[in-house]
């Protein structure tokens, strides 16, 4: 009977010590496409990144998690949000030239990233 217990208990640690390799899901219902097509919002979560006006919970967290997603090509995302940072980047790029270059010298200001993910973003019809 013991044994059986510690299996359960193993178990248990097991899916916690999983859930917590990802990062929080809780913003997965944020509607991007409102954020990006709004001037307001777009420069609201913009200034929160680059530490030039207030942030929103989201903003906060994005920007919490953002150095570590991109130094781990994403590894703790759920699949919503590696969907949604694609779209982002590929709004960025299309869309906003100045805002995305100001963003890519905050958050990677060696290349270091730009340089390992440039083939996966062609891939995905992203031209960095």
């Amino acid at each position: 009977m013991k044994s059986i217990l510690v299996f359960v208990f193993a178990l248990l640690a097991l899916a916690a010590a999983q859930e917590e390799q990802q990062y929080t899901s809780r913003f997965d219902t944020l509607d991007l496409d409102e954020i990006l097509s709004s001037d307001r919002l777009f420069r609201n979560y913009f200034q929160c990144l680059m530490d030039e006006g207030r942030c929103t919970p989201e903003g906060n967290e994005l920007k919490r998690v953002l150095p570590e997603a991109l130094e781990t090509n994403c590894a703790k995302c759920t699949e919503k949000q590696r969907q949604d940072g694609l779209r982002a980047i590929k709004y960025l790029t299309e869309n906003r030239p100045e805002e995305w270059k100001a963003l890519r010298t905050r958050f990677d200001p060696e290349d270091k990233y730009f340089t390992l993910y440039v083939a996966d973003a062609e891939k995905e019809g992203i031209k960095l």
